[in-house]
């Protein structure tokens, strides 16, 4: 119990800087689309009222991971025991699709552009991309660090990577047409930047129904809890484990324990050896352990082992 509290009161710190960071990134990426929006219509680019659309995407997306993290923090309730951390999975679930739909938008906008070529007014759109960089840079450095630490603070990171590039892109682009006149060139940009988007936006969505499937957490290997939880003196066995992720940084264990038969205050220390075994090897500080002084004989999902195969006896049943 100390530990869960602890854990959430590190949590909710950190949700509480995440909030701060995506609120400054949020304004600034907002500023950023009503200047380019209106520098599109000025300069007649294509590209820039595209990025401002990109911009309008990010904003919402911003929006949405400021809320889930807010949200996040609330205590549990009746209903919902683990509290709303699974919002913040949610969040980045939701901005991953988001960014594949905007990948694909950039794809059909780029073919359209290059298949038709329009006038541009270099010498604006240049000057909006230089100031759009500049701001996506700020935002960048901004939620760097918060994008190691949380799922869906990395989503919002990426949004906003995806804006810088199209900046540079918007930038090179707006730089080739006045030097040589190659309108072409922004289409064959934004198919890179598009390619790169994709690539993010399909990990970030992977992660996420990595975690909602309760898959065993990819930095922690199974067989090794199993086995350093069994070299724990006192221990005899362990079956029926179940490892995975509440939220971004966050893994809980449930398991079956076979000990010997004795004092219940020799059960609590081998519990408390378990537990900081758990914490200080693999950061897994939710656990549930039932302690068995027998083998367990009549669940048959206790008696499925790690490798998924059905025990000799219940074969053909």
């Amino acid at each position: 119990m100390k530990q869960d509290y602890i854990h959430r009161i590190n949590h909710i710190q950190s949700a509480s800087s995440h909030q701060r960071n995506l609120l400054i990134a949020l304004f600034v990426t907002g500023g950023i689309m009503v200047a380019e929006l209106i520098g599109g219509l000025l300069s007649n680019s294509l590209a820039l009222l595209s990025d401002a659309g990109h911009m309008f995407m990010d904003v919402l997306a911003l929006f949405l991971s400021f809320f889930a993290l807010r949200f996040a923090t609330r205590p549990a309730t009746e209903k919902q025991t683990f509290g709303f951390y699974r919002l913040e999975i949610l969040a980045a679930l939701t901005n991953g699709t988001v960014l594949l739909a905007l990948s694909l938008f950039i794809f059909y906008e780029a073919y359209q552009r290059f298949i038709e070529p329009q006038e541009i007014r270099g010498f604006i759109m240049l000057g909006i991309a230089a100031i759009g960089l500049g701001a996506n840079l700020v935002s960048a450095l901004v939620l760097r660090a918060g994008s190691h630490e949380s799922l869906n603070v990395k989503g919002a990171f990426l949004h906003v990577i995806g804006d810088l590039l199209s900046s540079v892109g918007v930038i090179l682009a707006g730089a080739i047409i006045l030097i040589t006149g190659w309108k072409r060139a922004d289409s064959i940009i934004s198919f890179v930047i598009g390619g790169i988007i994709l690539i993010g936006a399909y990990k970030l969505v992977m992660e996420s129904v990595h975690i909602l499937l309760e898959s065993t957490p990819k930095d922690v290997n199974l067989n090794e809890v199993i086995d350093g939880v069994k070299a724990i003196e006192g221990v005899r066995d362990l079956h029926h484990v179940h490892l995975w992720t509440i939220t971004s940084g966050i893994y809980a264990l449930s398991s079956h324990v076979l000990i010997e038969d004795q004092m219940t205050s020799r059960s609590s220390q081998i519990r408390e050896d378990i537990n900081r075994f758990l914490s200080d090897r693999f950061n897994i500080d939710h656990t549930t352990i039932q302690f068995e002084c027998e083998a367990c004989q009549t669940d048959f999902v206790c008696r499925l082992d790690t490798s998924g195969n059905v025990p000799e006896s219940q074969e053909g049943k």
